[in-house]
Protein backbone atom coordinates (compact mmCIF):
# COMPACT_ATOMS: atom_id res chain seq x y z
CA UNK A 1 0.00 0.00 0.00
CA UNK A 2 2.92 2.47 0.81
CA UNK A 3 5.63 3.56 -1.37
CA UNK A 4 8.02 4.26 1.24
CA UNK A 5 8.86 3.41 4.65
CA UNK A 6 7.38 -0.32 4.01
CA UNK A 7 8.27 -2.69 6.58
CA UNK A 8 6.87 -6.27 5.36
CA UNK A 9 4.78 -7.97 8.30
CA UNK A 10 6.91 -11.30 7.36
CA UNK A 11 10.17 -9.18 8.70
CA UNK A 12 8.55 -9.47 12.21
CA UNK A 13 6.32 -12.71 12.32
CA UNK A 14 3.23 -13.31 14.20
CA UNK A 15 4.66 -13.19 17.70
CA UNK A 16 6.84 -10.17 16.58
CA UNK A 17 3.74 -8.43 15.09
CA UNK A 18 2.11 -8.76 18.33
CA UNK A 19 4.67 -7.59 20.70
CA UNK A 20 4.97 -4.22 18.46
CA UNK A 21 1.81 -3.38 18.16
CA UNK A 22 0.64 -3.91 22.01
CA UNK A 23 3.63 -3.48 23.61
CA UNK A 24 2.85 -0.16 24.88
CA UNK A 25 -0.62 -0.97 26.95
CA UNK A 26 -1.39 0.18 29.79
CA UNK A 27 -3.94 -0.95 31.83
CA UNK A 28 -6.79 1.39 33.24
CA UNK A 29 -9.48 -0.76 34.76
CA UNK A 30 -9.08 -2.33 38.19
CA UNK A 31 -11.15 -5.31 36.69
CA UNK A 32 -8.47 -5.96 33.98
CA UNK A 33 -5.93 -8.07 36.68
CA UNK A 34 -3.85 -9.86 33.39
CA UNK A 35 -3.95 -8.21 29.68
CA UNK A 36 -1.61 -8.77 26.67
CA UNK A 37 1.58 -11.34 27.23
CA UNK A 38 -0.26 -14.65 28.45
CA UNK A 39 -1.97 -17.88 27.20
CA UNK A 40 -4.88 -15.43 28.55
CA UNK A 41 -6.46 -12.67 30.08
CA UNK A 42 -7.41 -12.44 33.70
CA UNK A 43 -10.38 -10.29 35.05
CA UNK A 44 -12.23 -9.58 37.85
CA UNK A 45 -16.15 -9.09 38.00
CA UNK A 46 -16.59 -6.18 40.82
CA UNK A 47 -18.50 -7.79 43.70
CA UNK A 48 -22.57 -7.66 42.78
CA UNK A 49 -21.66 -7.13 39.30
CA UNK A 50 -22.97 -9.06 35.79
CA UNK A 51 -20.42 -9.56 32.76
CA UNK A 52 -21.31 -8.78 29.45
CA UNK A 53 -19.69 -9.83 26.44
CA UNK A 54 -20.27 -8.92 22.93
CA UNK A 55 -18.45 -9.90 19.48
CA UNK A 56 -18.66 -8.11 15.80
CA UNK A 57 -16.62 -8.85 13.28
CA UNK A 58 -15.91 -6.00 10.22
CA UNK A 59 -14.77 -7.75 6.76
CA UNK A 60 -13.16 -5.57 4.17
CA UNK A 61 -15.77 -5.74 1.12
CA UNK A 62 -18.81 -5.54 3.20
CA UNK A 63 -18.33 -3.44 6.28
CA UNK A 64 -15.78 -0.90 5.04
CA UNK A 65 -14.43 -0.35 1.69
CA UNK A 66 -10.13 0.95 2.22
CA UNK A 67 -10.77 3.02 -1.08
CA UNK A 68 -12.55 6.32 1.12
CA UNK A 69 -12.12 4.77 5.02
CA UNK A 70 -8.65 6.25 6.15
CA UNK A 71 -7.18 2.80 8.45
CA UNK A 72 -6.68 4.87 11.50
CA UNK A 73 -10.91 5.91 11.40
CA UNK A 74 -11.21 2.28 10.61
CA UNK A 75 -9.10 0.81 14.11
CA UNK A 76 -11.68 3.69 15.70
CA UNK A 77 -14.74 2.86 14.59
CA UNK A 78 -14.51 -0.98 14.91
CA UNK A 79 -13.45 -0.32 18.74
CA UNK A 80 -16.81 1.64 18.98
CA UNK A 81 -19.52 -0.04 17.25
CA UNK A 82 -18.59 -2.90 19.70
CA UNK A 83 -18.64 -0.44 22.82
CA UNK A 84 -22.02 0.34 21.53
CA UNK A 85 -23.54 -3.36 22.13
CA UNK A 86 -22.62 -3.13 25.78
CA UNK A 87 -23.97 0.77 26.30
CA UNK A 88 -27.06 -1.18 24.55
CA UNK A 89 -27.37 -2.86 27.41
CA UNK A 90 -27.31 0.03 29.98
CA UNK A 91 -23.46 -1.24 31.14
CA UNK A 92 -20.28 0.21 30.76
CA UNK A 93 -17.11 -1.45 28.54
CA UNK A 94 -13.96 -2.41 30.25
CA UNK A 95 -12.31 -4.90 28.07
CA UNK A 96 -11.86 -5.13 24.74
CA UNK A 97 -9.48 -8.22 22.56
CA UNK A 98 -8.60 -7.62 18.62
CA UNK A 99 -8.35 -10.16 16.52
CA UNK A 100 -7.05 -9.27 12.94
CA UNK A 101 -6.92 -10.71 9.82
CA UNK A 102 -4.55 -9.54 6.76
CA UNK A 103 -2.94 -9.83 3.44
CA UNK A 104 0.45 -9.29 2.26
CA UNK A 105 -0.12 -5.82 0.67
CA UNK A 106 -0.56 -4.72 4.28
CA UNK A 107 2.40 -3.25 5.40
CA UNK A 108 3.77 -2.89 9.65
CA UNK A 109 3.36 0.87 9.29
CA UNK A 110 -0.60 0.31 8.19
CA UNK A 111 -0.94 -2.17 11.12
CA UNK A 112 0.37 0.51 13.21
CA UNK A 113 -2.04 3.22 11.43
CA UNK A 114 -4.96 0.23 12.00
CA UNK A 115 -3.59 -0.14 15.82
CA UNK A 116 -3.41 4.15 16.51
CA UNK A 117 -6.74 4.53 16.30
CA UNK A 118 -8.02 1.08 18.14
CA UNK A 119 -5.49 2.66 21.09
CA UNK A 120 -6.84 6.33 20.68
CA UNK A 121 -10.75 4.39 21.04
CA UNK A 122 -9.27 2.55 24.31
CA UNK A 123 -8.41 5.70 25.60
CA UNK A 124 -11.39 7.81 25.08
CA UNK A 125 -13.55 5.18 26.45
CA UNK A 126 -11.03 3.90 29.50
CA UNK A 127 -11.16 0.63 28.10
CA UNK A 128 -8.46 -1.90 28.31
CA UNK A 129 -7.33 -3.99 25.22
CA UNK A 130 -6.50 -7.38 26.71
CA UNK A 131 -5.87 -10.01 24.11
CA UNK A 132 -6.50 -11.24 20.46
CA UNK A 133 -4.43 -12.56 17.77
CA UNK A 134 -3.14 -11.74 14.43
CA UNK A 135 -2.76 -13.90 11.40
CA UNK A 136 -2.62 -13.85 7.37
CA UNK A 137 -5.83 -13.38 5.19
CA UNK A 138 -5.96 -14.47 0.83
CA UNK A 139 -9.37 -11.95 0.67
CA UNK A 140 -8.22 -8.38 2.32
CA UNK A 141 -8.73 -7.31 5.92
CA UNK A 142 -10.87 -8.78 8.61
CA UNK A 143 -11.24 -7.29 12.19
CA UNK A 144 -13.07 -9.30 14.86
CA UNK A 145 -13.54 -7.26 18.29
CA UNK A 146 -15.05 -8.97 21.77
CA UNK A 147 -15.53 -6.60 24.28
CA UNK A 148 -16.37 -7.03 27.86
CA UNK A 149 -18.47 -4.61 29.99
CA UNK A 150 -20.31 -5.02 33.45
CA UNK A 151 -23.02 -4.28 35.16
CA UNK A 152 -25.12 -4.22 38.55
CA UNK A 153 -28.03 -6.88 37.69
CA UNK A 154 -30.91 -4.42 38.19
CA UNK A 155 -29.37 -1.75 35.91
CA UNK A 156 -28.96 -4.32 32.52
CA UNK A 157 -31.41 -3.46 29.80
CA UNK A 158 -32.18 -6.62 27.57
CA UNK A 159 -34.72 -5.46 24.31
CA UNK A 160 -37.42 -8.09 25.64
CA UNK A 161 -38.83 -5.10 28.83
CA UNK A 162 -41.00 -2.97 26.76
CA UNK A 163 -44.64 -2.45 27.94
CA UNK A 164 -48.04 -0.88 26.82
CA UNK A 165 -48.48 3.23 26.82
CA UNK A 166 -44.26 3.23 27.66
CA UNK A 167 -42.10 5.97 25.70
CA UNK A 168 -40.16 5.14 23.18
CA UNK A 169 -36.83 7.60 22.97
CA UNK A 170 -33.69 8.15 21.03
CA UNK A 171 -30.95 9.36 21.51
CA UNK A 172 -28.61 11.96 19.30
CA UNK A 173 -30.12 12.60 15.69
CA UNK A 174 -30.36 10.10 12.65
CA UNK A 175 -29.31 9.51 9.27
CA UNK A 176 -26.10 11.33 9.15
CA UNK A 177 -24.44 8.06 8.85
CA UNK A 178 -26.00 7.05 5.80
CA UNK A 179 -25.62 10.40 4.09
CA UNK A 180 -22.15 10.42 4.83
CA UNK A 181 -21.84 6.94 2.89
CA UNK A 182 -23.49 8.88 0.16
CA UNK A 183 -20.86 11.27 -0.43
CA UNK A 184 -18.49 8.87 -0.44
CA UNK A 185 -19.44 6.45 -2.63
CA UNK A 186 -20.59 9.67 -4.76
CA UNK A 187 -16.82 10.90 -4.92
CA UNK A 188 -15.30 7.47 -5.34
CA UNK A 189 -17.42 7.44 -8.57
CA UNK A 190 -16.72 10.57 -9.66
CA UNK A 191 -12.83 9.05 -8.29
CA UNK A 192 -13.01 6.64 -10.80
CA UNK A 193 -14.81 7.43 -13.72
CA UNK A 194 -12.43 11.20 -14.22
CA UNK A 195 -9.06 9.22 -13.84
CA UNK A 196 -8.12 10.80 -10.54
CA UNK A 197 -9.88 13.73 -10.15
CA UNK A 198 -9.27 14.40 -6.31
CA UNK A 199 -12.80 14.01 -3.98
CA UNK A 200 -15.01 17.77 -3.29
CA UNK A 201 -15.37 16.66 0.74
CA UNK A 202 -15.62 20.34 1.83
CA UNK A 203 -18.95 20.94 3.49
CA UNK A 204 -19.76 17.17 4.33
CA UNK A 205 -17.87 17.13 7.73
CA UNK A 206 -20.41 16.60 9.86
CA UNK A 207 -22.15 13.44 7.94
CA UNK A 208 -18.45 12.02 6.85
CA UNK A 209 -18.06 12.31 10.33
CA UNK A 210 -20.94 10.30 11.45
CA UNK A 211 -19.75 7.34 9.20
CA UNK A 212 -16.21 7.27 9.35
CA UNK A 213 -16.18 8.09 12.97
CA UNK A 214 -19.14 7.36 15.14
CA UNK A 215 -19.33 7.36 18.53
CA UNK A 216 -20.40 4.82 21.35
CA UNK A 217 -22.83 6.86 23.65
CA UNK A 218 -21.54 5.86 26.99
CA UNK A 219 -22.68 9.02 27.72
CA UNK A 220 -26.40 8.58 27.50
CA UNK A 221 -25.85 5.73 30.02
CA UNK A 222 -23.88 8.01 32.50
CA UNK A 223 -26.92 10.39 32.08
CA UNK A 224 -29.90 7.78 32.26
CA UNK A 225 -27.95 7.26 35.68
CA UNK A 226 -27.59 10.70 37.07
CA UNK A 227 -31.29 11.56 35.74
CA UNK A 228 -32.24 7.79 37.65
CA UNK A 229 -33.70 6.60 34.24
CA UNK A 230 -33.84 2.60 34.16
CA UNK A 231 -35.00 2.38 30.65
CA UNK A 232 -37.05 -0.87 30.45
CA UNK A 233 -35.46 -2.17 26.89
CA UNK A 234 -32.93 -0.91 24.69
CA UNK A 235 -30.65 -1.46 21.35
CA UNK A 236 -28.28 0.81 19.62
CA UNK A 237 -29.29 1.56 15.79
CA UNK A 238 -26.87 -0.47 13.81
CA UNK A 239 -29.12 -1.36 11.07
CA UNK A 240 -31.55 2.08 10.63
CA UNK A 241 -34.10 3.36 13.40
CA UNK A 242 -37.15 1.01 11.74
CA UNK A 243 -34.71 -2.28 11.87
CA UNK A 244 -34.25 -1.46 15.56
CA UNK A 245 -37.99 -0.67 16.58
CA UNK A 246 -38.80 -4.11 15.29
CA UNK A 247 -36.11 -5.75 17.11
CA UNK A 248 -37.82 -4.58 20.39
CA UNK A 249 -41.49 -5.05 19.46
CA UNK A 250 -40.22 -8.80 18.29
CA UNK A 251 -38.27 -9.62 21.49
CA UNK A 252 -40.75 -7.70 23.92
CA UNK A 253 -44.02 -9.22 22.19
CA UNK A 254 -45.27 -5.53 21.89
CA UNK A 255 -46.40 -2.82 19.00
CA UNK A 256 -44.93 0.81 18.36
CA UNK A 257 -46.40 4.15 17.22
CA UNK A 258 -43.33 6.43 15.54
CA UNK A 259 -44.24 10.11 15.16
CA UNK A 260 -42.81 10.87 11.86
CA UNK A 261 -42.36 14.39 13.33
CA UNK A 262 -40.74 13.33 15.82
CA UNK A 263 -37.54 12.05 14.32
CA UNK A 264 -34.29 14.11 15.40
CA UNK A 265 -32.21 15.26 12.26
CA UNK A 266 -29.56 17.86 11.65
CA UNK A 267 -29.66 20.48 9.84
CA UNK A 268 -27.13 19.73 8.15
CA UNK A 269 -28.20 15.91 7.18
CA UNK A 270 -31.47 17.10 6.23
CA UNK A 271 -30.01 19.30 3.63
CA UNK A 272 -27.66 16.92 2.44
CA UNK A 273 -30.53 14.90 2.01
CA UNK A 274 -32.24 16.87 0.02
CA UNK A 275 -29.27 17.45 -1.88
CA UNK A 276 -29.29 13.57 -3.04
CA UNK A 277 -32.68 14.14 -3.61
CA UNK A 278 -33.63 11.39 -0.72
CA UNK A 279 -36.81 11.42 1.56
CA UNK A 280 -35.46 12.67 5.20
CA UNK A 281 -37.27 10.34 7.14
CA UNK A 282 -36.51 7.53 4.96
CA UNK A 283 -32.49 8.30 5.64
CA UNK A 284 -33.25 8.12 9.24
CA UNK A 285 -35.31 5.02 9.41
CA UNK A 286 -33.16 2.39 6.82
CA UNK A 287 -29.34 4.54 6.62
CA UNK A 288 -27.82 2.81 9.98
CA UNK A 289 -24.96 2.93 11.62
CA UNK A 290 -25.77 5.92 13.61
CA UNK A 291 -25.24 3.70 16.83
CA UNK A 292 -28.02 5.83 19.00
CA UNK A 293 -29.46 4.33 21.84
CA UNK A 294 -33.05 3.39 21.08
CA UNK A 295 -35.27 2.63 24.34
CA UNK A 296 -38.28 2.48 26.13
CA UNK A 297 -38.90 4.03 29.35
CA UNK A 298 -41.96 4.20 31.63
CA UNK A 299 -44.61 6.94 31.43
CA UNK A 300 -43.69 8.28 35.04
CA UNK A 301 -39.82 8.95 34.13
CA UNK A 302 -40.74 11.61 31.30
CA UNK A 303 -40.64 14.66 33.90
CA UNK A 304 -36.60 13.39 33.97
CA UNK A 305 -36.03 13.66 30.57
CA UNK A 306 -38.09 16.28 29.18
CA UNK A 307 -36.47 18.97 27.62
CA UNK A 308 -33.02 17.27 27.79
CA UNK A 309 -31.59 18.41 24.44
CA UNK A 310 -29.32 14.77 24.10
CA UNK A 311 -33.08 12.58 24.22
CA UNK A 312 -36.01 12.54 22.58
CA UNK A 313 -39.68 10.99 22.41
CA UNK A 314 -40.24 9.90 18.95
CA UNK A 315 -43.39 7.51 19.48
CA UNK A 316 -44.68 5.23 22.14
CA UNK A 317 -45.97 0.90 23.09
CA UNK A 318 -48.86 -0.22 21.63
CA UNK A 319 -50.32 -3.80 21.72
CA UNK A 320 -48.28 -6.14 19.96
CA UNK A 321 -51.84 -6.94 17.57
CA UNK A 322 -51.21 -2.77 16.38
CA UNK A 323 -48.11 -3.68 14.61
CA UNK A 324 -45.30 -1.19 14.30
CA UNK A 325 -46.38 2.49 12.45
CA UNK A 326 -45.14 5.15 11.56
CA UNK A 327 -47.99 8.16 11.91
CA UNK A 328 -46.75 10.25 8.93
CA UNK A 329 -46.67 13.95 9.15
CA UNK A 330 -50.53 13.99 7.76
CA UNK A 331 -51.39 11.27 10.49
CA UNK A 332 -51.86 8.69 8.25
CA UNK A 333 -50.45 5.09 10.01
CA UNK A 334 -47.91 3.12 7.88
CA UNK A 335 -46.60 -0.14 8.69
CA UNK A 336 -42.96 -0.24 9.57
CA UNK A 337 -40.35 -2.55 7.58
CA UNK A 338 -37.06 -3.59 7.78
CA UNK A 339 -35.49 -1.84 5.03
CA UNK A 340 -31.84 -1.24 6.42
CA UNK A 341 -28.36 -2.68 5.45
CA UNK A 342 -28.36 -6.58 6.04
CA UNK A 343 -24.66 -8.06 5.50
CA UNK A 344 -26.09 -11.45 4.27
CA UNK A 345 -28.39 -9.96 1.97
Amino acid sequence: MEKENRTELSELGEFGLIKHLTDQILLQNKTSMKGVGDDAAILSAPEGQKILLSTDMLVEGIHFDLSYVPLQHLGYKSVVVNLSDICAMNAIPQQITVSVAMSNRFSLEAMETLYSGIFRACEMYGVDLVGGDTTSSNSGLVISISVIGYAAEEKITTRSGARESELLVVSGDLGGAFLGLQVLEREKKVFLETQGIQPELTGYDYVLERQLKPEARKDIVDLLQILDVKPTSMIDISDGLASEILHLADQSDVGFDLYEEKIPMSPRTAEVADEFNLIRTTCALNGGEDYELLFTIKQSDFDKIKGNPNLTVIGHVTHAASGCRLITLSGEPIALRAQGWDPLR
